[in-house]
């Protein structure tokens, strides 16, 4: 349920045109006065302008205030006495707030209906009890208290029933039964809750016991998105989505291939995965629907880095053993006329260390050694150092250059050869 809140009749101060009519000035002091009914020199200053309903001259009421503990405020009233045309606005005297701001009131008693509110037309109201919603730029501004939102709200409602009555009957009689639902929330027989949403800032709800603390009130700061940024005329138009490289590390991307075994149509997935205090990585997995194939691949997402790496880690626990390994337990040499006793018993004895180490019995060193420097094992200690693991960077030999094609590999000073063998 929302309400449009269509119950300010009457054009808005800033259209009102002014005119040769006297006007009384603010008293001495300082433009923007605290508000306060004993006060007074705080007079508002009165302008004859144009009705917008008969086009004759009406007045325009502009005051200059504070609110205690807010910030400065104008509130405008026009009213025409040819056609009884009336309108009230407020506006913040100040510019739109870094942040946006939220109020979350608890109403429990009969006082926290008469708090002060200062509701601009960028804010949202919420009776979350109700399943209700003023959206934003539905209302004028106003400055009013709890109550007076809710008996605003019910004036919107109430103003469109006698032709909803004739057209939607049913519809008018369950706007009825709402606005029942709201005349008890000014009752307060049971507490409920109020939520001004403000994007601008500028929005205010009393606290009766400042500057102390109001449990019944929860305030809350928060960034504008983009949406609201552009709402509030801050932001010309919503920047472009960002790059598709950045993109692609939340999907999974899918192409056509074939298969490696049987070569009938497969699919192969790819996606970009940043692995945590190392670098990015692609990893790949083709199925065959076909023959059941399946196969994965990681390759470096980067360059060939300048130096190989060698990593050494020492196997001391169990949970050590957390990463993949091959374990040998059977081998064609091993079985049938083919096997060779000694040879066999080598491999039995192997395979049998190798349990020990998983078990834990045995401790071991494990070396990783990748010229291409783009290899890694977990370090659980990150960022700092893991005491059980040695990572080392060395230069690489001609022969590992030459096996991974970087002889050859001319990066530097080619165009000036192609040139020349123009």
């Amino acid at each position: 349920m929302s309400a449009s809140g269509a119950v300010e009749p009457g054009p808005p101060a800033a259209n009102a045109a002014p005119s040769p009519a006297p006007a009384r000035e603010p008293g001495p002091g300082r433009l923007f006065r605290p508000i306060s009914a004993e006060d007074e020199e705080q007079q508002p200053t009165e302008i004859e302008s144009l009705c917008m309903n008969c086009y004759r001259n009406g007045m325009t009421r502009l005051l200059l205030t504070q609110i205690p503990f807010f910030r400065e405020i104008i509130v405008s009233s026009f009213s025409c006495e040819h056609c009884g045309w009336n309108n009230t606005e407020i506006q913040s005297a100040g510019r739109i707030q870094d942040q946006g701001v939220r109020y979350t009131l608890t109403v429990r008693a009969q006082e926290d209906m008469n708090r002060e509110v200062v509701k601009t037309d960028s804010a949202t109201t919420r009776i979350p009890e109700l399943d209700f919603e003023i959206p934003a730029f539905s209302q004028k501004g106003a400055l009013t208290t709890v109550e007076g939102l809710i008996s605003r709200a019910i004036s919107g409602l109430e103003q469109d029933q006698p032709m909803r009555r004739a057209n939607e009957e049913g519809m008018a009689e369950r706007i009825d039964e709402f606005i029942v639902r709201l005349k008890e929330l000014k009752q307060v027989a049971s507490p409920f809750t109020l939520i001004i949403d403000d994007p601008s800032g500028n929005s205010f709800v009393e606290n009766p016991h400042a500057p102390r603390k109001d449990d019944a009130l929860v305030i809350t700061h928060y960034n504008r998105t983009l949406q609201q940024e552009e709402m509030l005329g801050l932001q010309a138009e919503v920047p472009e989505e960002k790059a598709e490289e950045e993109d692609l590390r939340n999907e999974v991307l899918q192409f056509n291939t074939n298969c490696p075994e049987c070569n009938a149509p497969a699919q192969t997935n790819m996606k970009l995965v940043q692995i945590p205090h190392f670098k990015e990585v692609i990893i790949m997995a083709t199925s065959c629907e076909n023959c059941g194939h399946r196969t994965n691949e990681v390759k470096s997402g980067g360059a060939v880095e300048p130096l190989g790496t060698r990593i050494t880690f020492h196997i001391t626990h169990p949970s050590d053993m957390t990463r993949d390994l091959l374990k040998v337990t059977k081998n064609p040499f091993t079985l049938g006329d083919s096997s060779n006793p000694g040879q066999t018993e080598k491999l039995q004895e192997f395979s049998q260390k190798l349990d020990q180490i998983l078990e834990g019995n045995m401790k071991a060193h494990f070396i990783m050694d990748d010229p291409a420097g783009n290899s890694y094992l977990q370090n659980v200690y990150a960022p700092e150092d893991d005491p059980e693991m040695k990572v080392e960077h060395y230069k690489r030999t001609f022969d590992q250059n030459e096996d991974l094609g970087l002889n050859d590999m001319k990066t530097e000073g080619y165009e000036t050869s192609l040139a020349s063998q123009r």
